[in-house]
């Protein structure tokens, strides 16, 4: 689709549309759309790959998790355009002696280009997440860098060629 004839006012109204259409066909719940695409595209990914548990929603306002399996396992979905994730919240601070109580069995991280193109999704267990989390100063919580050593190192479940 070519959308560089149109206005400033119609692109603006253009976008404004697809919000809306992606939120009516439950694509998208909120205002985070790299968020709630990458939630949509591992759901939808693990429900129709083969031998991948099938995953359904977390309800809205569930803490540190997204989607559960039908077996019960806990994710929390991460989405990215860049090289760090966003944060985890609920864990302990650096150089806590407390272990921390785990929140999720996987993260199912989903990364897009600059295009939203989806370029992979890896899935991190809990100790996995444990060994390559980093601290964010300013968020006072955790993310992941996405590096080679982390994609090497977890399951890679899509991608793209």
């Amino acid at each position: 689709m070519d959308i560089s004839g149109l206005s400033d006012s119609n692109l603006i109204s253009t976008y404004g549309n697809v919000i809306k259409e992606l939120k009516d066909r439950k694509i998208i719940r909120s205002k985070n759309v790299v968020g709630d695409l990458g939630e949509y595209l591992a759901v939808d990914h693990y429900n129709k790959t083969p031998g991948l548990p099938r995953l359904q929603f977390a309800p809205p306002g569930t803490k540190n998790i997204d989607a559960i399996s039908i077996n019960g396992e806990r994710y929390s979905i991460k989405a990215s355009t860049s090289n760090t994730t966003s944060v985890f919240y609920g864990l302990n601070d650096p150089g806590s002696d407390e272990p921390d109580q785990q929140k999720f069995e996987y993260v199912i991280l989903v990364l897009f280009d600059e295009d939203m193109n989806l370029q992979r999704i890896n899935e991190i267990t809990w100790l996995q997440f444990l060994e390559h989390k980093r601290w964010h100063s300013r968020m006072a919580a955790w993310n992941l860098s996405v590096n080679k050593n982390l994609l090497e190192n977890t399951r890679t479940i899509y991608l793209r060629i």
